[in-house]
Formats: C-alpha cells, structure tokens, sequence
C-alpha cells in the first residue's frame, strides 16, 4: 500500500510548492491564533491559489465556533478539515466537506470509542497527547496504543521526522502519515531537504 503524506502548518508559498513538487498528496493550513504556524484566510487562499491540481488542502481548527469555520471556508477553498479541539461529531459534520477528527493519544485513550463516536469521519489523526498543546509539539507517542482493528483509516502524527518515519510506516502501516515540524528549519518555515528525507523514508517503508 502506498502511505500518503501530508506536510502541515504550511505559511508560505514556496513551501507548499516545494512540499507538490516532492510529492506530498496534501498541505495543511491551520486556522488556529494559538499555533505559531497560524495563517490568515488571505494568506491560506494565496497558498492554495499558488498549488498545482491533485494537491489537497486541509484546513485545521481548534475549538472554532462554526461562524469562524464557516468564514474560512467562504474565502479558502479547502479539500478536507481537520478538527483538534472538543467538536463533537455532528459539529464536525456539519460543514458539507470530509473530515478528519484528531486525537491525542496516551495511555488509556480509548481509541475504538472514538472510532465509532467519530465514525462519519474519514479517518483518526493520532498524534502525541501533550499538556495544554494541540499538536506540532514534536512529541512521539507508544505507537503499540494503535489498535490493529481499528475499523477506520489511521493519519499517524506526532514526533515524525526524517529519521523515524520509515520505522513507524514499517511498524503502523498507516493509510498516511502527518508532519510539521519534523520537516522546518523554525516554527512554520519548512526545509526542503527536510522534506525529500522524509518523503524518501515514506517510500522507502513501502519497498
């Protein structure tokens, strides 16, 4: 199976181009004042302006009130969404557009309870629990908490990088893999030779 890749917290032009060009199936844009990866609407539509086709935008909110979601979508023509926070399922569902509901896992997260309290999403973003941080911490997590019958597409997150994300390919077998700051030289400012390495280790785990 081939793993996608999908290169988060995108905030420039350049790098999303870069990260099309190296083979990367989707960009993530967060829409989120907390992170320090946050973008503007203006900013994320020049972004995705700027994409060739078959790339796939992804938009990331924490706790967003619906307006807010809502304005995003009226100025940023996004693919898929991505929530982070305390939505429930049907706040979730309620944009018309596929989403992917994340999850930060630790010891005695219930993971097949969310699958099927989240069972109209098109996947679980897993992704390393942190204390007050909603992801891009860098931090892995014990991959052994996947469950091997977790009846939904799994998006693994959390600690990726060019060093280990052939390993954790090999022993998750996710449908993709997740990955910010894994592949930047600062905060939101993406390495394009960060981002062949790992694209490389993707492929390399399929082989």
């Amino acid at each position: 199976m081939v793993t996608r890749v999908k290169i988060c917290g995108i905030t420039r032009i350049e790098d999303a181009l870069a990260a099309a060009r190296l083979g990367a199936d989707a960009i993530g844009l967060v829409f989120y004042a907390g992170s320090p990866r946050a973008v503007t609407p203006a900013q994320a539509r020049t972004i995705v302006d700027a994409l060739p086709p078959f790339v796939v935008t992804v938009g990331l909110f924490v706790n967003a009130d619906a307006a807010e979601v809502r304005a995003v979508l009226d100025a940023v023509p996004l693919n898929l969404l991505q929530f982070h926070g305390d939505e429930t399922p049907d706040f979730c569902a309620g944009f018309g557009l596929p989403f992917l509901r994340a999850v930060r896992v630790r010891a005695g997260t219930d993971l097949l309870q969310y699958a099927q309290e989240f069972h109209a999403a098109k996947g679980l973003l897993l992704d390393a629990w942190v204390e007050g941080v909603r992801g891009g911490t860098g931090a892995v997590f014990d991959w052994a908490l996947i469950p091997r019958d977790l009846p939904m597409p799994v998006v693994l997150s959390g600690g990726l990088n060019p060093d280990n994300v052939e390993q954790a390919v090999r022993r998750v077998r996710p449908w993709a893999v997740d990955v910010s700051s894994g592949v930047e030289s600062a905060k939101g400012i993406k390495d394009a030779r960060k981002m062949e390495a790992f694209m490389t280790g993707v492929r390399n785990a399929g082989i």
